[in-house]
């Protein structure tokens, strides 16, 4: 097998850290990506004692900064000519700052506005592989986008603004999909409650091993049987050990909300 270039977003932790270590294992060269310096160089330098390899680099920014996001972006241009694989895995559910220093949701911002900006500002690089996939970590929450909660001009429950966050996400995967055919874009429920830091500080409980998330992370990044998916999404809810592409929410089809969606987001990040 081909080693790839492959981006891991929040990958200090949970599920982003099992999968940047297997991914270590299997031979790729890893970008581990996470907001601490210290944090994201501890990890590096596991992974590259545990497995062996030693292309294993780290990535730093705070995804609830977009100006730190857009300067992360300049350096993976220069420095990653190609990427093969950008799993989108950064996510946020509970915070106790709400919003950032330009008055957002930390939660829109972190989940889906980051990686908008930074996908977008890395396609041409992306664009330099044979067969490039970006993986986009949805979820089973998806609720329909306000433009109010989106703009920052009114708060909404964590749950609501997750669930926002993750279906603003998935409408703009689908549409990335469409834009650029060359690209397999794939959205993905990992599975809901997994046992990750994220999982047991919302709720306090897990259902599944965090392994779950891994394993189709991995399958749907790696496996020669997704590179006729694009523009779907993948909920692994629906099945034990692993799910099947189902209809995302509706929302996530309907062309004009999608064009409203993206002409606000661009708004918000010019």
């Amino acid at each position: 097998m081909m080693s790839k270039t492959i981006i891991v977003t929040g990958s200090t932790d949970g599920i982003g850290k099992l999968t940047a270590f297997s991914l270590a294992e299997k031979g790729h060269t890893v970008y581990v990506h996470g907001r601490n310096a210290v944090k994201v160089d501890a990890v590096v330098s596991e992974i590259k004692t545990k497995t062996n390899n030693q292309n294993i680099h780290g990535l730093v920014a705070d995804f609830s900064d977009l100006e730190a996001v857009s300067e992360l972006a300049e350096q993976i241009k220069k420095n990653i000519p190609k990427i093969d694989i950008l799993i989108n895995n950064a996510g946020i559910f509970k915070t106790k700052e709400v919003q950032n220093k330009n008055g957002l949701d930390i939660r829109m911002v972190v989940n889906y506005l980051a990686p908008y900006v930074m996908t977008n500002a890395i396609l041409e690089n992306i664009k330099q592989s044979e067969a490039p996939r970006i993986i986009n970590l949805s979820s089973a929450a998806q609720a329909p986008v306000s433009e109010a909660v989106l703009i920052g001009k009114e708060h909404d429950s964590a749950n609501s603004t997750y669930a926002q966050s993750k279906l603003a996400l998935t409408m703009w995967s689908f549409n990335l999909a469409k834009q650029e055919p060359k690209i397999t874009v794939i959205a993905v429920n990992p599975g809901s409650l997994l046992n990750t830091k994220m999982a047991n500080e919302a709720y306090g409980q897990h259902w599944s091993p965090a392994e779950k998330g891994m394993d189709i992370l991995l399958d749907l990044a790696l496996s020669d049987e997704y590179k006729n998916d694009s523009g779907k999404y993948f909920d692994n809810d629906k099945g034990d050990p692993k799910g099947y592409f189902s209809p995302a929410h509706p929302g996530a089809y309907d062309e004009a909300k999608i064009n409203a969606l993206l002409v606000l987001t661009n708004n918000i990040i010019e």
